[in-house]
């Protein structure tokens, strides 16, 4: 089997299919950790269609799924500031069949390449401090925790990395 990463449009059914995967995923790591519940089921469709990911589509993001054997198996998102010299990475997933086999790596290097096909010449990023696989992963690929970029409510850790 093998991966391959290609641009899509964040409404389609496979994007539109991971995105509500990683919503479900991260809200439910959330609600579970400070409320001891899961995600209600009228919040997920609400906010999954409220963040329509229109964000992440041409001229000024991007959205990138991967398939594994062909199949969908997870994406990461970017965004590029309103100066265009910094690129936000965003949405990087993988369904939990598809982990440990090389994919979010993928996913990451993609999007560098991709933010600097825009132009841009740093990549930052946030996540929370339960998304440990997350920090573990962005410090691996040489990201260095840095000051808040962004004032994001779940927010808890801002990453940076030069690109070029």
């Amino acid at each position: 089997m093998t991966w391959t990463v290609i641009p899509e449009h964040p409404d389609s059914p496979a994007a539109r299919a991971l995105w509500r995967a990683y919503y479900t995923e991260v809200s439910d790591r959330w609600y579970l950790l400070h409320e001891g519940r899961r995600t209600d089921p009228d919040e997920l469709e609400r906010e999954t269609a409220a963040q329509s990911g229109a964000d992440l589509a041409p001229p000024r993001g991007l959205l990138l799924v991967a398939r594994y054997g062909g199949e969908p198996a997870g994406s990461a998102g970017i965004r590029l500031s309103p100066d265009g010299t910094a690129a936000e990475l965003t949405r990087v997933f993988l369904y939990e069949g598809m982990r440990g086999r090389g994919g979010a790596a993928l996913l990451v290097r993609a999007a560098e390449d991709a933010a600097q096909g825009l132009g841009a010449r740093r990549m930052i990023l946030d996540t929370r401090s339960d998304l440990v696989e997350a920090r573990t992963l962005y410090t691996r690929l040489g990201y260095a925790e840095t000051e808040p970029h962004n004032d994001d409510p779940y927010a808890e850790h801002w990453f940076a990395r030069q690109l070029a």
